[in-house]
């Protein structure tokens, strides 16, 4: 029994090398990896490709590991009871049985898929270690031990969300699926998509050539940095060329992405006269300009006032509150509104004359 991959799947030689493994060593293979990698995918192509049935229990945020083994439903029994059911004297009509219990009684080998471990509290390894050792539990309320018929070929993946217990870690074969290469990424597209890439790099071009006049200034300013038409300048006396030169020119500047061809490019935006668009201020900077200009004509307004009050004799550290000092007060406190006023104006001002720079052509 051995796993050779199938057509729906592609794995790395790595990968099948840790599935092997697993089944040779009967040990529980744990998957780790980003999410979307393909890690449940791997158990049931595995099992299918084994021709095992799969059994998949989904871990999620309130999964004990109690329900994996079994459940007794008290509930039932004492409503049947009430009733005069004849199934109340046989306690195993009241014991719901779980993914573990299925997977240790069927009658030929299974595949056991447990998801996303990690989402469970960090005490749902511990409680599974004699299960996924000895592959047997004991069920109270029947009084039996359950042990496996056959061994069933676990999988656990994990998002690496938490860290798992070490004694958790040493009774499995550990992998860690990669996030896929270019080579291995174009294999999988194929896989899923067959004949999506063909012609692909026609539709770029052709994507290209569609935006090499764009409508707004950002645009045409972006378009000349980064693909580097020359064309674009206009009334430079460089000739148009043909398309197909303005289709190499462009796909040329765009996939070199040197240094050399960033400033050739903003040498064009700026010999064309078109304004590049600024950077929009995020909101953490935009809060921290906000009050840094109103902290600063506060505090200006504010000792404007104070020396201001203290040339006509008003001052606020006056001994007392007389007259005088409560004037330095008001004064003080008048200078810091105006103070901040005026921040406030300035900033309106740089914001508007922001603005007719980006419309301006």
């Amino acid at each position: 029994m051995k796993f050779q991959g199938t057509q729906n799947y592609v794995a790395t030689q790595d990968l099948m090398l840790a599935v092997n493994a697993s089944i040779t060593l009967k040990r529980p293979l744990l998957v780790k990896g980003e999410p979307g990698t393909g890690k449940t995918m791997l158990a049931e192509e595995v099992s299918e490709a084994l021709g095992m049935p799969l059994l998949q229990w989904h871990i999620k945020s309130t999964t004990k590991a109690q329900q994996g083994l079994y459940e007794y439903d008290a509930v039932s029994r004492l409503r049947d009871s009430q009733l005069g059911d004849e199934r109340v004297k046989d306690i195993h009509n009241y014991i719901v049985r779980g993914v573990l219990w299925q997977a240790f009684t069927a009658e030929q080998p299974v595949a056991l898929l447990i998801d996303e471990i990690d989402k469970a509290d960090i005490e749902f390894p511990n409680d599974l270690l004699r299960e996924i050792d000895r592959m047997e539990f004991y069920c109270y309320e029947t009084r039996e031990l359950v042990r496996a018929k056959h061994r069933p070929l676990v999988f656990i993946t994990s998002n690496n969300e938490k860290e798992l217990p070490d004694a958790f870690l040493r009774r499995c074969f550990f992998h860690y699926i990669k996030f896929p290469d270019a080579e291995t990424m174009k294999q999988i597209i194929d896989v899923h998509f067959p004949g999506s890439q063909e012609g692909a790099a026609d539709r770029r071009d052709e994507d290209l050539l569609r935006r090499a006049q764009p409508a707004r200034p950002e645009e045409k300013a972006q378009h000349l940095r980064t693909a580097g038409l020359a064309q674009a300048a206009g009334g430079r006396g460089h000739s148009a060329g043909s398309a197909s030169e303005h289709r190499q020119q462009g796909l040329g500047a765009a996939a070199g992405g040197c240094a050399a061809q960033e400033r050739a490019g903003r040498d064009l935006v700026r010999e064309a006269g078109v304004h590049e668009p600024e950077e929009p201020m995020t909101a953490p900077n935009r809060m921290l300009l906000e009050g840094v200009s109103d902290a600063v004509g506060f505090v200006g307004g504010a000792l404007a006032g104070y020396w201001l009050g203290r040339l006509f004799g008003l001052d606020v550290f006056a001994p007392g509150y007389g007259t005088a000092s409560i004037l330095g007060i008001l004064l003080v406190g008048l200078g810091g509104g105006v103070g901040l006023q005026a921040a406030r104006r300035w900033r309106s001002a740089r914001q508007a004359g922001s603005s007719q720079d980006k419309q301006s052509p």
